[in-house]
């Protein structure tokens, strides 16, 4: 090996223990750092505060009329339930398909089950516990067997009387899918028996089971009297009725309007209603008509509002109702 050939194997041994050395010490010397504005930006981050706006804060509201990317959402039936004017579309804007309809299923019985029962009778366990809440109407009323599409997408989408939306949990599509579960529910629960004999069914069976619900329900009703006893109609006793059956929710006392007529000064007043055949009467608000509109709150309904009130106060004693009637004249003039 020469001379050079030495050299150049020195080097490299010397070289690399000089490297090694280097391991694990530290350096007193400034570090080279040439581009410093991306390490320090005069930026804030969110929740900081920003003395540059008025209001103080670092994370800003989108400008007016702003919409995302994805988020435009211009079609309205799809995402609201209504068309260009604001109404109710009649039919859904999505197909009903098999796959569809299962899918409306299981989106049911998770979100809408507790308050409208697994068939949609209104009679979930949050509205036969006891807990004061407004009763669930039931699916299988006339006015929800006519009602548009839209109308029941509505309910989920914006809520209705004490139902909060569902928009933020039930993605669009899925309020669709129960739309179309809702409509299936009421097509079961109200088929003519030729339309199930089409099928394998035992219809005496089905009557008979039937039959045997309406009795024990009957039983409850009549159990739910005699457990009162002689009880005598009283303002007290109809003002604790209101309140487990959470009236209040709709009928205010002060005469503002929520959902419902107020009932301040409604006792022997005379109103116009429109009648379940669609004409539009006058009559006078006594104990009979008060009486009426709670059992059946869709045969004569107040002008200027809608009919929302949910039919399932029948199960009510004929106590529990003149008490009703007694507390609402406590709170009328005439």
């Amino acid at each position: 090996m020469n001379t050079n050939g030495i050299k150049k194997i020195a080097i490299v041994f010397v070289l690399g223990a000089f490297l090694a050395g280097c391991r694990g010490t530290t350096s007193e010397k400034t570090p080279i750092h040439p581009n410093m504005n991306m390490d320090q930006q005069p930026r804030k981050e969110a929740q900081e505060e920003n003395n540059f706006f008025e209001d103080g804060r670092s994370m800003r509201q989108p400008v007016e009329g702003t919409v995302a990317r994805g988020f435009r959402k211009a079609d309205l039936a799809y995402y609201e339930g209504v068309d260009e004017d604001g109404e109710w579309i009649a039919d859904a804007p999505v197909e009903f398909t098999q796959s569809f309809l299962y899918r409306g299923k299981e989106r049911y019985e998770i979100y809408c089950t507790p308050c409208h029962g697994i068939t949609g009778d209104g009679r979930g366990i949050i509205m036969t516990g006891g807990y004061g809440y407004v009763p669930a109407p039931t699916f299988h009323q006339d006015r929800l067997r006519e009602a548009p599409d839209g109308e029941i997408y509505s309910a989920i989408y914006n809520g209705v009387r004490n139902m909060p939306s569902y928009a933020h949990q039930i993605k669009t599509e899925d309020r669709w899918a129960i739309v179309g579960y809702i409509r299936a529910l009421q097509a079961s629960q109200n088929a003519t028996e030729d339309e199930i004999l089409e099928f394998d069914v035992d219809l005496d069976e089905l009557k008979a089971e039937y039959e045997t619900e309406q009795a024990r329900l009957a039983e409850l009703q009549e159990a739910r009297t005699a457990s009162q006893g002689e009880v005598v109609a009283t303002a007290e006793r109809g003002k604790q009725v209101s309140t487990e059956w959470a009236c209040q929710t709709c009928h205010s006392l002060d005469g503002s309007v929520v959902i419902g007529p107020s009932w301040l000064n409604l006792y022997g007043s005379e109103g116009q209603v429109v009648t379940a055949d669609g004409e539009t009467i006058t009559v006078t608000k006594n104990d009979e008509y008060i009486i009426e509109s709670i059992v059946n709150p869709y045969a004569k309904v107040t002008e200027g509002f809608d009919p929302l009130m949910a039919n399932a106060y029948g199960s009510l004693s004929e106590a529990d109702l003149k008490s009703l009637v007694e507390y609402i004249k406590t709170l009328s003039d005439n």
